[in-house]
């Protein structure tokens, strides 16, 4: 007798942990919900369905799915749901795991090929938004809240990836020169401000060349090229030029006379070439009729 007790009051007893509740069936029908703990039952009369109400994961299948410029790609994602009515996950609904991932791999589907792949890599938030609320507005009547679905990887045909590097290395090329001519620009500017600057003040060019020198002196170098300030020679060399211009015109030189000997075309061959010589103008002497000795 008393081990019939015993064993009537173990069918009657049930434990509802903290994270379930349990759903009273009497005769088939609900009659209470139960909250965690100790509980008991009428054996043979009463079942007790323990709903966990724990976040699930669920991950979603990878599916083939045309975009709307139609590009061919695998999407695969996860959800996450849990239940928020422990009566109506159990009546309305017999798995809640099949369906939310049934719904969940044809909402994915439905989402994904309204948007571009564009859309589909970059704005990934606002579909993981849009699939969430399409479940959710389904799933509230199996009394179950979708709290998350995510996108988790993307597959791109092997053709669309070669032609996104190639985009991809075409805009850094772009970017690379755009940088390259705005550098350009800035040091143009910064030369033509300090030739300015040089202009003003002749000393800090030499002041730069000597920079320059200690510079090159650094690497131990045996042979130095040092380039001297061109322009400045060129006006030196035609100074010099024009001051020996100027002393050759104030100081004319007379013509040598010709010997009672010696031809005559001497003299004036020599006036003819100082010109070529010093760079300046000499006045020729008259030409004087030749005379010979009679006897």
């Amino acid at each position: 007798m008393l081990a019939l007790l015993l064993f009537a009051l173990g069918l009657s007893l049930r434990i509802v942990k903290q994270y379930e509740q349990g759903v009273l069936f009497r005769f088939g029908r609900v009659i209470a919900v139960l909250e965690p703990g100790l509980r008991f039952i009428i054996p043979f009369v009463d079942v007790l369905h323990k709903v966990s109400l724990r976040i699930v994961t669920i991950p979603i299948q990878s599916q083939g799915i045309i975009t709307k410029d139609n590009v061919s790609v695998d999407v695969s994602a996860v959800a996450y749901y849990r239940i928020t009515d422990a009566r109506k996950s159990v009546v309305a609904i017999e798995n809640i795991r099949t369906a939310i991932d049934q719904i969940a791999q044809t909402t994915l589907r439905k989402v994904v090929g309204q948007h571009t792949l564009d859309e589909t890599l970059s704005e990934t938030d606002r579909i993981n938004l849009d699939i969430r609320e399409i479940l959710d507005m389904t799933t509230l009547d199996w009394g179950v809240e979708v709290t998350l679905v995510e996108l988790k990887d993307i597959q791109l045909p092997e053709s669309m990836k070669r032609a996104m590097a190639k985009q991809a290395e075409a805009e850094r090329e772009k970017r690379a020169k755009i940088i390259n001519a705005e550098g350009e620009f800035k040091a143009a500017a910064a030369l033509g401000d300090a030739s300015d600057i040089m202009m003003a003040h002749p000393l800090a060019l030499q002041l730069r060349n000597l920079q320059s020198l200690v510079e090159i002196g650094v690497d131990k170098n045996t042979t130095v090229v040092f380039p001297a300030p061109i322009m400045t020679t060129i006006s030196e060399l035609g100074n010099f030029l024009q001051r020996e211009k100027e002393s050759a015109a104030a100081n004319p030189q007379p013509a040598p006379r010709a010997e009672a000997d010696g031809p005559a075309e001497t003299p004036a061959l020599a006036a003819s070439e100082l010109p070529a010589l010093t760079g300046t103008a000499v006045p020729q002497a008259e030409a004087q009729p030749a005379t010979w000795p009679t006897r």
